[in-house]
């Protein structure tokens, strides 16, 4: 089985997307790994590189609806979980509607690429909602704007984003 080769993000800013890159060098601890762009997606990722599901977190763009006005967040949940977008997320946006953005919302609006959509870097003022499972789970592997790699660091660095909030997301 291969293994993920991690490296500080500083040695290999050319691993992340461009709207990462101005943020990720402000966290402290992060690494990253170079992988093939066609094992992005969270399971196909785990089951080569033999990544534990419940060290991989999932970063979903959410757009919320209350009349004319649309809200986006990030939504972290770990890979063995569910977030609860109808529930929580949808009263901490204060939507009456909310839904998972759709593939061209979410690569348009955040300038990343899918499978590779990170909550690092995103458009100012977008909460980050962090599962607590996330932020127990310690380190965890994340998306890093491109299909071509991924991120490693602790839920201390995710709790350093402006805009990162722990909520209980999970089902």
């Amino acid at each position: 089985m291969p293994y993920l080769h991690w490296l500080p993000v500083n040695a290999r800013l050319d691993l992340v997307g461009d709207p990462v890159r101005p943020v990720v060098t402000r966290l402290p601890d992060v690494r990253v790994a170079e992988i093939d762009p066609a094992l992005a997606d969270t399971a196909a990722l785990c089951a080569y590189y033999g990544v534990p599901l419940d060290h991989s977190a999932n970063c979903v763009i959410v757009s919320g609806r209350r009349g004319d006005v649309t809200t986006y967040a990030a939504v972290m949940v770990l890979a063995t979980m569910q977030a609860d977008v109808n529930g929580v997320v949808r009263r901490r946006l204060g939507a009456r509607k909310a839904s998972f953005a759709s593939q061209d919302q979410a690569v348009g609006l955040s300038g990343m690429e899918y499978g590779g959509i990170t909550p690092i870097g995103l458009p100012e003022g977008w909460p980050v909602l962090i599962d607590l499972a996330v932020v127990d789970a310690g380190e965890v592997i994340i998306g890093s704007g491109i299909r071509a790699s991924k991120l490693l660091l602790s839920s201390t660095s995710l709790l350093a984003l402006t805009t990162a909030e722990p909520l209980a997301l999970s089902r």
